[in-house]
């Protein structure tokens, strides 16, 4: 019996789709585990490592090339996967994976340029918007809006791709964070695929979440096996999270969602809660750069997990914190969206983000001024003003 044969895939698929699926998890997980220790062991022999900077969150060298196992896995499974052929989209997505992996593979070598890696995500985001499987015309009554114009499709299409791709990037700046939210996410998404009827998405859902799984291990290590995922891992993971959303987006409303009494008008609000870390996070960064006066592009400290870090937390409990947070947030959602109609529920998950913010500020703020009390203190001035400090710091 040839495993690889389509009719054999496709009997294991139909008849055991349980087994199916775990098996496609477990074989991701597996292949990311054994292939991460070889490519720690160019890295290591090629001295290829990340260089310290004045914003790094680590004090010693280590390899960010995490992003060529996940090439390696996804293109094995994905190749895999398209002879099952119940759908077209397998081969747009290792093209524009491919794409995306090579600008990200140069950005860890030897720096790449804005404007590589822009074209280099326009260039893949063209190989899935343009699929008929993608079509976006409808908006089901999100704000009162249901058909669009096509052209207003592909354009939004391409700004949510682009957008995604690059929030999820951003947000890979401690460890673990990029790895736990990418699982949180895409665990959302294989549940509401199948949900939805969708079992090849699924699959790609559990296969990303397998990548992740099997890099965390590493990513936590505190010696010699310690690796980041790179700007090649984060942009191909950040682009299959944009073509997962994509989907979810243009799907008709499932007959077994709207039993549940989930309104279709929702579901940009539902994406966008699920998306919550990268999208909120990098939206975040930008204002408060821009009130600053800044530059939206200028690196600084104001992301999420630099004020959790700030603040004494260490990279997992930050990165945990901030994955339970994105959780709290879908299911609140979940619960809210069967009551409110988009904008309604739009007003509630705003007053909810600005809630967050405001906490985030305050941390940020406690702690500087914790510092300059600190500070003061060496010079034996307002040393009574220690133990107020303690008292306001949450995470003291």
């Amino acid at each position: 019996m040839n495993i690889l044969d389509q009719k054999v895939l496709l009997e294991l698929f139909r008849g055991y789709t349980l087994f199916f699926t775990f098996g496609t998890f477990l074989l991701a997980f597996c292949l990311t585990w054994y292939f991460i220790p070889k490519v720690l062991w160019v890295t290591k022999e090629k001295q290829l490592v990340k260089e310290i900077n004045h914003r790094s969150s680590h004090r010693i060298e280590v390899p960010s090339f995490g992003g060529v196992a996940f090439f390696l896995v996804l293109i094995l499974i994905i190749s895999i996967l398209q002879s099952l052929r119940t759908s077209y989209t397998g081969n747009h997505l290792i093209i524009g994976l491919t794409f995306l992996f090579m600008a990200g593979l140069k950005d860890d070598l030897v720096i790449s340029t804005a404007r590589l890696k822009f074209i280099s995500q326009v260039f893949a985001a063209g190989f899935i918007i343009f699929s008929p499987e993608l079509l976006l015309n409808d908006l089901h009554g999100f704000l009162g809006i249901h058909e669009i114009p096509l052209w207003l499709g592909y354009g939004l299409k391409l700004l949510i791709v682009i957008a995604l791709i690059n929030a999820y990037n951003l947000i890979d700046g401690i460890d673990g964070l990029a790895g736990i939210a990418g699982i949180v996410i895409c665990s959302s998404f294989a549940v509401i695929f199948h949900l939805i009827g969708e079992p090849y998405f699924v699959l790609l859902s559990v296969t990303v979440v397998g990548v992740l799984a099997g890099f965390l291990r590493y990513n936590f290590s505190r010696g010699h096996r310690k690796i980041f995922m790179g700007d090649g891992g984060s942009l191909t993971i950040g682009f299959l999270i944009a073509f997962l959303s994509l989907k979810i987006l243009v799907r008709n409303e499932s007959p077994l969602l709207l039993d549940e009494g989930f309104m279709p008008e929702n579901r940009v609000l539902f994406v966008l809660a699920i998306l919550f870390l990268p999208v909120y996070d990098t939206l975040r960064v930008i204002i408060l750069r821009l009130l600053d006066g800044k530059s939206p592009f200028e690196a600084d400290r104001n992301h999420l997990h630099h004020v959790l870090l700030d603040n004494k937390l260490s990279h997992k409990q930050a990165s945990l914190v901030l994955g339970a947070i994105n959780i709290l947030i879908i299911v609140a959602f979940i619960f809210l969206s069967k009551i409110f109609e988009s904008l309604s529920l739009s007003f509630i998950m705003l007053l909810i983000f600005l809630g967050i913010a405001v906490i985030f500020e305050i941390l940020k703020k406690n702690r500087k001024l914790k510092v300059i009390v600190s500070k003061r203190n060496r010079d034996g001035i307002r040393v009574q003003l220690r133990g107020l400090i303690r008292n306001t710091n949450f995470f003291s």
